[in-house]
């Protein structure tokens, strides 16, 4: 098989799942006749899905694509083919199916590691009442008004924009749209559409907090999902990596893509994140303390696992709903609402696995990062992140 009719399988391959799964696609900006077909073509058997997937990835080697174009769609394929199966009705281990989908194996975290954790967010938040109820009050503290969100939004968008597109050239035409949404069960979420557009979701179902605000932008928009998005595009597809054009859930990109939007805010504004947005909430009126803000946010990396721990006791340790909820009350130190609705995320057929993206692609690209000295040199990883076709074993 040719290199331009194994990625044309392979996009329309993926295409097939939206079918199975409505939002299984992501995003697709590539040719509309391909969509047009799958569209039009009776309902898929999984069955087959999952004999497509095998068969062109034993074709890959004498493919004759570039090694990079090879690996990266080795994995994708096998994440697609894991998929499904899982549609078909297979019994896979959940452990087992992370590492299909992501190309990382995943283990419970370390209880010492969280209470640690618990002792460094206890110094820093005085009072006498417990942990859990101390964190929480301070969240309250730091709620966006609901009528000054779409203005915070717009600031932060504006001032990390410009930062962005001074470090990372970006098409001039590139533009983000926010809208707010309910009865989701993320934060936020982008929309890729193409051409160097995107619409982010913010979901008003969960309470936007004034620390949690600007990493939120960062992820989603600059220098995060829409910055990756409009990047690859610029520079891959129009490079003829015509297998960049689809984006589907539960594959390697979608853990390259996490992780790298966990650590935009830390990338493009540094140390002293918290003065920062600091600065911009006064220019609104509103007050934010920045420096406990980045205090609390470095103490709480050490509950980076909490939620995939969750996840492996759900649907690995066999523990029911109400236990799950109770270990985040526990170890997050989350009211029983937010517990609550990441068990719903948890506990969707599409996204079950998909906290490991976020867990496992901090802990790996920021790695990654950090073996560069910070300057130059780090931002320049982070530029091969937005740009490269990179997986997480090539990153390891």
């Amino acid at each position: 098989m040719d290199p331009d009719s194994l990625v044309r399988e392979y996009l329309l391959l993926g295409l097939a799942f939206d079918r199975l799964e409505e939002g299984f696609v992501d995003a697709f900006t590539g040719d509309p006749a391909l969509r047009g077909r799958v569209e039009n073509a009776p309902a898929p058997d999984p069955r087959d899905l999952s004999h497509t997937a095998r068969t062109l990835r034993a074709a890959l080697p004498v493919s004759g694509l570039s090694d990079e174009r090879t690996r990266f769609l080795d994995v994708h394929l096998r994440a697609l083919e894991c998929s499904a199966r899982k549609f078909a009705g297979a019994d896979i281990a959940f452990v087992d199916e992370v590492e299909a989908y992501f190309d990382v194996h995943i283990d419970m975290g370390d209880e010492d590691a969280y209470r640690e954790a618990h002792r460094r967010i206890d110094a820093l938040l005085p009072g006498s009442g417990p942990l859990a109820e101390r964190v929480q009050a301070h969240r309250k503290s730091e709620v966006v008004p609901a009528d000054r969100l779409a203005e915070c939004v717009d600031a932060f968008s504006s001032a990390l924009r410009d930062r962005v597109r001074a470090v990372f050239p970006l098409p001039e035409t590139e533009t983000v749209e926010y809208e707010v949404v309910g009865d989701k069960p993320w934060s936020g979420f982008n929309y890729y559409l193409g051409n160097y557009r995107s619409r982010v979701a913010i979901n008003s179902d969960l309470e936007q907090h004034m620390s949690h605000l600007p990493r939120l932008i960062a992820h989603e928009s600059y220098p995060g999902h829409h910055t990756e998005h409009c990047r690859k595009e610029a520079r891959l597809v129009a490079g003829g990596h015509d297998e960049q054009t689809l984006f589907v859930v539960n594959t390697p990109q979608c853990l390259m893509a996490e992780g790298l939007a966990d650590l935009a805010l830390e990338t493009i504004v540094g140390p002293g994140w918290g003065q920062w947005a600091q600065d911009i909430y006064a220019d609104l009126g509103l007050r934010f303390d920045g420096e406990l803000a980045e205090k609390l946010h470095a103490a709480s990396a050490g509950l980076l696992g909490v939620r995939q721990d969750a996840s492996l006791l759900l649907h690995d340790r066999g523990r029911t709903g109400d236990d799950v909820v109770a270990f985040l009350q526990r170890w997050s130190l989350s009211s029983p609402e937010r517990a609550r609705q990441s068990l719903r995320f948890l506990s969707s057929p599409l996204w079950r696995a998909y906290i490991s993206t976020y867990v496992e692609g901090y802990r790996l690209l920021g790695g990654w990062l950090a073996q560069a000295p910070a300057g130059a040199e780090r931002i320049e990883r982070f530029r091969r992140l937005l740009d490269e076709p990179l997986v997480p074993s090539a990153l390891r």
